[in-house]
């Protein structure tokens, strides 16, 4: 006897519908599976004989054929478990099917006792499913929340491999619903506050200007002058994230098996702060089945790396493509990924290996030799990918008390917090969106060289003023369309449609401390 059952692979981001073909006939009994099927599902086979004889049914003792197609793409994960199952139950008449399951898909990994268990990446599966035309999908209960945001899907959640079977000789006529899509949360969680900071409101300003405009953001100084609590709370200061994007980012962590059940759908940007003792392929994803690594789960969102020349070299120069291009590609044996990665760079770093180098308190202990080498450690091309560098200065101590010291001999100013900082960049990006409308282009950071060239315009005086600049500071092409698009961001916060000789001064002055690197 022979069955078809539908499912769905996964590739990347995208889920694409797959049929699972069983064939059971007389003869020596086997169980083959075709179709390059990955380890796990090779593995299936145990799990599926036992799961059936568990939940009551009989194991067909014949020659069984099982096919994944299409058979010239590699199937990954152990979602297949349910539909194979399924599939060998209808082959062998143990379930009769009493409806149509031509639209009907099936996920779903299976333990020995035939319980269904949750498995990775299934709102991109269900969400290709429907752009597919299935208005159906069998999965477990423990990804019913997941697959719910797909709205106008019906969603059959189970529990066991017998709910499944009920399902199909009921007439496919049990309790099911109808996804609703996203609801917004009740609450969300409070963000670090800018106020928390005192002094620094240079770097504050540098901060909300590469929010604005979604520029990468490079902080150098001394150790304990607040580089990383500014990094820390940059995230609170980015406008809401879209729908789309809210979406896109819901499904990388899907693929990536780090969603919550209870609550799914990601509505923050994301912010990753890893270690710098990860490896290259944990920041830029891999593995025998690519998964997306920290650049890609930062996608919409902010990497922050703390003691950036403390992260291997190899690391660092993973970054320098998807920089440019706003996605990643992981190329393995078995075929090759993309994934998405526009995200903001946020890193934080020391001058020196003592850090005290240009301190104007502490001596620095570094001779000349040790500072160039640890200097070195970030190559020129990574630097010059990142849009502002910043030169974090030590905080005096009367910033530091401010209306805390007891005896105050003068008024100091309020502190900055990130609502008031979060008020510009909104405006500055509700700019963007008028100025960008029609075009796949979400801040001025996305702007390609020619798109420069047309919405950052300069007069005269600005252009004499970058000629000058790009002589003095030995400045790249790159560098030079990247502070265009800086004075771009500062000119949207300023509310001024024209660039002018303020902003391209104050992008000039986001560009590497030239102390720190002579």
């Amino acid at each position: 006897m022979y069955a078809r059952v539908l499912t769905a692979g996964l590739y990347g981001l995208s889920g694409e519908p797959s049929w699972v073909e069983t064939d059971v006939e007389n003869g020596l009994p086997g169980f083959f599976m075709v179709g390059l099927a990955d380890q796990a599902i090779r593995e299936a086979k145990e799990r599926i004989r036992s799961a059936i004889l568990n939940v009551g049914c009989k194991f067909p003792d014949k020659r069984i054929t099982v096919n994944l197609t299409p058979a010239n793409r590699r199937k990954e994960g152990s979602h297949f478990d349910l539909p194979i199952a399924v599939g060998l139950m209808l082959a062998s008449e143990a379930v009769l099917c009493r409806g149509d399951l031509s639209s009907t898909a099936f996920l779903g990994e299976l333990t020995l006792d035939g319980r269904v268990l949750g498995c990775d990446g299934v709102l991109p599966m269900v969400t290709g499913l429907q752009r597919s035309g299935v208005q159906r999908v069998v999965l477990p209960k423990a990804n019913a929340a997941e697959a719910g945001l797909v709205k106008g899907m019906e969603i059959m959640p189970v529990g066991t491999l017998s709910e499944a079977a009920e399902f199909i000789e009921g007439g496919l006529s049990m309790a099911s619903f109808i996804a609703q899509g996203y609801r917004p949360p009740e609450e969300t969680s409070a963000a670090l506050d800018f106020a928390d900071i005192r002094g620094q409101q240079a770097v504050k300003r540098a901060a909300q200007v590469a929010a604005a405009g979604g520029h990468g953001l490079l902080m150098i100084g001394p150790p304990g002058t607040g580089k990383s609590m500014v990094g820390k709370r940059i995230p609170g200061i980015l406008p809401d994230l879209t729908y789309e994007e809210q979406l896109e980012v819901t499904q990388i962590y899907s693929v990536a098996g780090q969603l919550d059940p209870q609550h799914p759908f990601l509505t923050e940007r994301p912010f990753r702060a890893p270690h710098h003792n990860l490896s290259a392929a944990a920041l830029a994803g891999g593995g025998t089945n690519p998964r997306p690594g920290e650049i890609s789960l930062s996608h919409c969102g902010v990497l922050f790396l703390d003691e950036l020349p403390e992260f291997a070299p190899a690391a660092l120069e993973c970054l320098r493509q998807p920089l440019e291009d706003g996605q990643i590609t992981i190329a393995r044996a078995g075929g090759r990924v993309t994934y998405p990665a526009r995200f903001m760079l946020v890193a934080a770093m020391n001058p020196c290996r003592c850090g005290y180098y240009g301190d104007p308190v502490k001596t620095c202990t570094c001779n000349e030799s040790e500072r160039k080498k640890y200097i070195g450690k970030v190559s020129g091309p990574l630097l010059d990918r990142i849009d502002m560098h910043v030169a974090v200065e030590r905080v005096a101590y009367r910033e530091i008390r401010g209306d805390l010291h007891p005896v105050k001999a003068e008024k100091t100013d309020s502190p900055v917090s990130s609502a008031m900082l979060r008020e510009g960049v909104v405006r500055a990006v509700e700019m963007q969106k008028k100025r960008y409308d029609g075009l796949k282009i979400r801040n001025n950071a996305g702007l390609t060289p020619r798109q420069t060239e047309q919405y950052c315009p300069l007069d005269a005086a600005c252009s004499r003023l970058m000629e000058a600049a790009f002589s003095r500071y030995s400045l790249s092409a790159r560098a030079y369309h990247r502070i265009l698009r800086t004075a771009r961001t500062v000119a949207d916060l300023e509310g001024s449609e024209a660039i002018r000789k303020e902003h391209v001064l104050e992008a000039l002055s986001y560009r590497m401390p030239e102390r720190f690197f002579e």
